[in-house]
């Protein structure tokens, strides 16, 4: 036999004992008190200590079962030896155990069970003890005291987990929305690079054959930096799985010549320039950036009707400029979510954006991003 069904079988060899041992406990409180002032020292037995503890371990696993045996057995108690320290101690065992019950369960139940212990309680102190007015207030008062300290457990409780919930649908959520993202400025940026250079091949290829293979050229090799790209991107998000690739490098602002040479490819030449001093940026800035100058060129090779535009990447003290023109119609960048992820993408960096028509004519794409030095 596996070690695991030993344990298995031990649990439930444990569980059997520990419901017998509830079974026979009110008989137990019943014959304890049964004997007298002398059952408060035969309370402190073992046995009877002993099955106490146990029947209110058990509260875990049957909590509505495990109340009504506490419940039945003290008044069984009380009925042995009607005294006001047994009558203290129903009240307070099964208030616990009815607190518990209101921790743990549904308001439905829970208000039940609290109200019918009360009258319980109530009923046998009046019957056995014959109290007054002021012992049944104070029955009263406890039960009210525990079902409220119960109440507020399940409440904090309930509340916790639907913070919880909600921070992991906001997770989920925005991890939904960078995906989104990421996929949109790689595919976005290749497709419009390839349908232009697929329409150029087109048009010369029977009368500029040359031409056409170049065409043809940048067509693969736009298309394989979109499959490397939908590979990292695929990789990161299986990243649990053990069969997994090695996750490739995200693109950064050091792969803006790359960039600049597909955008040439299709007809739009891009003026790269840098002020300040270049320095190593902290992934997420780099990379947003990086974004953001791609999504702005796409539009220009897609909207914009002009053969140029221009790239500025400012270094300052403490931030990263970025900053996109171009000449051409100003304003139409089509209807799809570009502008949309450029925001975001600053936003979440608590950076500054902006996008419009130049005055002289043409397109302006401009963000200021917090950029600290990365770490070493």
């Amino acid at each position: 036999m596996s070690a695991l069904s030993l344990s298995r079988a031990g649990r439930g060899t444990g569980t059997a004992l520990a419901w017998g041992g509830a079974a026979v406990y009110p008989v137990v409180l019943f014959l304890t008190f049964s004997q007298g002032r002398s059952g408060f020292e035969q309370l402190e037995t073992p046995v009877a200590a002993g099955l106490t503890v146990v029947v209110v371990l058990l509260l875990r696993r049957r909590a509505l079962t495990t109340h009504a045996i506490l419940l039945f057995a003290w008044i069984l108690a009380l009925l042995a030896m009607s005294s006001g320290a047994v009558a203290g101690l129903l009240v307070l065992v099964t208030d616990v155990s009815s607190g518990y019950v209101a921790a743990t369960r549904p308001r439905k139940v829970a208000v039940p069970v609290a109200v019918t212990t009360c009258l319980l309680q109530a009923a046998a102190v009046t019957a056995f003890l014959h109290a007054d007015e002021i012992l049944l207030v104070t029955v009263l008062l406890a039960m009210a005291v525990t079902f409220m300290a119960g109440n507020s457990v399940r409440t904090r409780r309930a509340h916790a987990e639907a913070m919880r919930e909600q921070a992991t649908a906001q997770a989920v959520a925005a991890e939904r929305l960078r995906i989104a993202r990421e996929l949109h400025d790689m595919v976005a940026h290749s497709i419009g690079i390839i349908a232009i250079q697929a329409g150029v091949g087109g048009r010369v290829i029977d009368s500029q054959p040359a031409e056409a293979r170049n065409a043809l050229d940048a067509i693969e090799a736009t298309s394989r930096d979109a499959l490397s790209g939908l590979r990292r991107m695929l990789t990161a998000l299986r990243k649990d799985d053990p069969g997994a690739a090695p996750l490739g490098p995200a693109p950064g602002l050091d792969e803006l010549d790359r960039l600049a040479e597909a955008a040439g490819d299709a007809g739009v030449t891009v003026e790269v320039l840098a002020s300040g001093e270049p320095r190593p940026l902290p992934p997420d800035v780099d990379l947003s950036a990086y974004r953001i100058v791609q999504e702005a060129v796409t539009n220009v090779v897609r909207h914009a009707g002009t053969d140029r535009c221009r790239v500025t990447i400012g270094y300052g003290d403490g931030e990263l400029a970025v900053e996109i023109e171009d000449d051409g119609h100003g304003g139409v960048v089509g209807t799809g979510y570009g502008l949309v992820g450029m925001r975001e993408r600053v936003a979440l960096l608590r950076g500054e954006f902006a996008a419009g028509p130049r005055p002289g004519g043409g397109f302006r794409v401009a963000a200021r991003i917090p950029a600290p030095a990365a770490a070493a």
